[in-house]
C-alpha cells in the first residue's frame, strides 16, 4: 500500500485487512473495470443506517418527519463532497486520464460517491460496527441540531413521507440507462411505486441527481391524478 492510501487509513481510523478494498473504494469506473460502484451502493446504504442511529441518540425530541427531513441533509450531495475533501479523496481518488483533465479530482458528485464507496468497503473490511463508528466521527464536527429539519425538502424525502403517511411502501429506484462519454455522463433513473403501478423517469449528471428528478416527476403526477 502506497504512502498516500497509508495516510488515508490513519485519517479513517481504520487499518483495512484487505486492503484492496479501499483501493477499489478510490476507483472511479473512467480508470478500470473493478470500479467503486457496487460499493457506493452498499455505502450508501450503511451511510443512511448509521445516521439514522446518530440522529435517533442525538435529537431524542424529533418526530420521525423531522428525522428524515435532518438526515437527508446530512447525506446529501454537498455534504459528503466537503467530507471528502476534508478526508483528502482529492489526493488518492483513481480516475480516467479524461476525467482528470475534465476536473474529476474536484467534481462534486465522483467525491460523494467514493465517500460512500469507502464506508461501504469499511463495513465489508470490518462489520457494521466499524463502519458506524467510521460514519459518526466523519460526522462529529458538523453542527446537528433540530433546526435543520426546517430546510425544505427534497423530492425523495418528499415523495417517501407521502407514502408512509399511507403505509404504503417505498417507490424503486433503478439506473435504465446512462448517456455520454464516461467523464461527462447523465443518468436516466427510473422510480415506481409497485403499488400504485406508477412509474416515472428523471435524468441529471449524478444517480442521485437523476433519482431526485425521478421522484420529482412523481410527485407531479401523484399531484395530479391522486389516487383513488
Amino acid at each position: 500500500m502506497d504512502h498516500g492510501l497509508l495516510a488515508l487509513q490513519q485519517r479513517l481510523q481504520h487499518e483495512f485487512a484487505n486492503a484492496d478494498l479501499l483501493g477499489r473504494a478510490l476507483t472511479h469506473r473512467s480508470f478500470a473495470a473493478d470500479h467503486n460502484e457496487r460499493l457506493e451502493f452498499l455505502g450508501d446504504a450503511v451511510l443512511n443506517l448509521s445516521v439514522a442511529d446518530l440522529l435517533f441518540e442525538k435529537l431524542r425530541l424529533l418526530p420521525e418527519g423531522d428525522l428524515s427531513r435532518v438526515r437527508a441533509n446530512l447525506v446529501k450531495q454537498e455534504t459528503l463532497h466537503q467530507l471528502a475533501v476534508e478526508l483528502g479523496l482529492p489526493q488518492v481518488i483513481r480516475l480516467g486520464e479524461g476525467e482528470v483533465r475534465s476536473g474529476g479530482t474536484k467534481r462534486p458528485s465522483i467525491l460523494a460517491d467514493a465517500l460512500e464507496a469507502i464506508i461501504g468497503a469499511v463495513y465489508l473490511d470490518g462489520g457494521f460496527a466499524a463502519a458506524r463508528s467510521l460514519v459518526h466521527r466523519l460526522f462529529k464536527g458538523l453542527e446537528i441540531n433540530p433546526t435543520m429539519a426546517a430546510i425544505g425538502k427534497d423530492a425523495k424525502t418528499e415523495l417517501q413521507e407521502w407514502l408512509q403517511g399511507r403505509k404504503m411502501k417505498l417507490p424503486l429506484y433503478r439506473v435504465v440507462g446512462t448517456l455520454g462519454a464516461a467523464h461527462q455522463q447523465t443518468f436516466d433513473v427510473e422510480c415506481e411505486i409497485v403499488e400504485l403501478n406508477l412509474s416515472e423517469r428523471g435524468i441529471g449528471g449524478s444517480r442521485r441527481a437523476g433519482e431526485q428528478a425521478a421522484a420529482a416527476a412523481m410527485l407531479q403526477t401523484l399531484r395530479n391524478t391522486p389516487p383513488k
